[in-house]
C-alpha cells in the first residue's frame, strides 16, 4: 500500500494543512485518509508576511523562518500518523509547498523566480521521511508560471466527460481550473481571494476572517471604490497568468481607497465583490458553457462569497462545495501536494503547459530522502 502526505501553507498565512491519502492506483486519484491543521504562532505569522516584502537581513530572517516552518509541518505529519495508526516507515513521501514569499514568473531578466521558504533537508530530518518539495521552480525555469500546479491534480479528481467544469480555489489568492467536456484543462489566477479581505477584518475587526461573510454581508458595494478595484491590468491579462501578494497586498489597497471617507463595512462588502467579480467574469469568459462550479479553499466557508458567485453566474451555474465530490474544501490544496509528491517519485510531468505556459510537461521537485 502506497501513502502518502500533503503540506500546504498558502497565501491566506492561517496556517499549515495535512493530509495524509493513499494512493488508489498508479496514476490514479488519492484517497484522504486524515487531515490535520495547525495554525501560525502570530509571530511567526507576522514574520511571514512581513517576508513578503523587501526588508532588513531578509536572508538571515526568512532561512530562521523556514526552519519554524518545518516544526509545525513535523508536528503535523506527527497526527496524521497517529490519527491513522501508521508508521513513518509506511509513509512513501512528504509533498510540502512550503511558504511563499515572492512569486514573480516572467519578470526582471524575462525568467523571473519563485521563492518558498523550505527546508527539506530538516523536515526529512525531523520526520525520518523523504520529502518532495520546490515543485515549482523547475516550472519557471522552463519558461512557465510555476503557478497554479494544482489543475493537474483537479483534472484527475473532479473532471466529468461530457461536462464542462470549473474549479475555483479561493485561498489568499483565487485560482481557476477549467475542465471542458473535451478533457481539455485550462487554468489561471484569476485575482485575490482572502488575502484582503482577511486584510481588513484583521484591521478593523481585530479577527483573522469573516466568519461565514456576515459582516460583509451588511455592507454596501461602493461602485466608485470597486471600479478603481477592478481597473487593475492583471483582471484583463490573457492566461497564462499567476499573481500572489507581490500584487495584491495592502499598498495596492490603500493606493484605490482614495482619500474620501468610506464606511469599513462597506469596503468589506466591496473587497468580497472583488473576489466574486474576479472569478465570475473570469469563468464567463473563458468557460462561459460551464455548468458546475466547485469551490475549495477557505473561502468556501464563506456564504456571502458563494451567495454573490451564484448571484452573478445566475442559475446556469451550479455553484457548490468540492464536499459534493468527495473533498472536503479545506483538503484539496494538501491533497493536492501529496499527488504532485507521488507524480514525482513516479518520474510523471506534475505540470500542464497549456495552464502554466512552460515548454512542455515537466517532474516537479527536489527529493530529501528519508536518510
Amino acid at each position: 500500500m502506497a501513502w502518502f502526505i500533503g503540506l500546504m501553507s498558502g497565501t491566506s498565512l492561517d496556517g499549515v494543512d495535512g493530509v495524509l491519502a493513499e494512493a488508489i492506483a498508479d496514476s490514479g486519484p488519492l484517497q484522504v485518509q486524515g487531515h490535520a491543521h495547525r495554525p501560525f504562532p502570530e509571530a511567526l505569522r507576522s514574520e511571514l508576511l512581513a517576508l513578503n516584502r523587501s526588508a532588513s537581513d531578509e536572508i538571515h530572517r526568512g532561512a530562521l523562518a523556514a526552519n519554524a516552518l518545518m516544526a509545525i509541518y513535523a508536528e503535523v505529519v506527527a497526527l496524521l500518523l497517529k490519527q491513522a495508526g501508521l508508521s513513518r516507515g509506511q509513509i512513501s513521501a512528504i509533498g510540502a509547498h512550503g511558504q511563499t514569499v515572492r512569486h514573480r514568473p516572467g519578470q526582471f531578466d524575462g525568467l523571473g523566480y519563485t521563492v518558498q521558504l523550505m527546508n527539506g533537508a530538516l523536515l526529512a530530518e525531523r520526520t525520518g521521511m523523504a520529502v518532495v518539495c520546490d515543485f515549482r521552480s523547475r516550472d519557471v525555469a522552463a519558461g512557465g508560471q510555476g503557478a497554479p500546479l494544482v489543475p493537474a491534480f483537479h483534472a484527475s479528481r473532479f473532471g466529468q466527460a461530457g461536462r464542462d467544469t470549473a474549479v475555483l480555489n479561493l485561498g489568499g489568492i483565487a485560482n481557476l481550473t477549467l475542465l471542458r467536456a473535451s478533457g481539455e484543462v485550462l487554468g489561471f489566477d484569476c485575482g485575490p481571494g482572502n488575502l484582503l479581505l482577511d486584510l481588513w477584518c484583521r484591521r478593523h475587526r481585530g479577527q483573522p476572517y469573516d466568519a461565514g461573510g456576515t459582516w460583509a454581508a451588511g455592507g454596501r458595494v461602493d461602485a466608485g471604490l470597486l471600479g478603481r478595484l477592478l481597473a487593475e491590468p492583471f483582471f484583463g491579462l490573457a492566461p497564462p497568468k499567476s499573481t500572489g501578494r507581490d500584487l495584491f497586498d495592502e499598498a495596492w489597497l490603500a493606493a484605490r481607497l482614495g482619500s474620501g471617507p468610506l464606511d469599513a463595512r462597506d469596503v468589506m462588502a466591496t473587497l468580497a465583490e472583488l473576489t466574486a467579480r474576479g472569478a465570475a467574469d473570469a469563468l464567463r469568459q473563458h468557460a462561459p458553457a460551464t455548468a458546475r462550479l466547485l469551490v475549495c479553499g477557505g473561502g468556501a466557508f464563506n456564504a456571502h462569497l458563494l451567495a454573490r458567485l451564484a448571484d452573478l453566474l445566475g442559475s446556469a451555474v451550479a455553484v457548490e462545495s468540492t464536499a459534493v465530490a468527495g473533498v472536503p474544501p479545506d483538503q484539496v490544496e494538501a491533497l493536492a501536494f501529496a499527488w504532485l509528491a507521488k507524480a514525482f517519485m513516479e518520474r510523471r510531468a506534475g505540470n500542464l503547459p497549456a495552464v502554466t505556459g512552460a515548454a512542455g510537461p515537466r517532474v516537479l521537485g527536489a527529493l530529501y530522502p528519508a536518510t
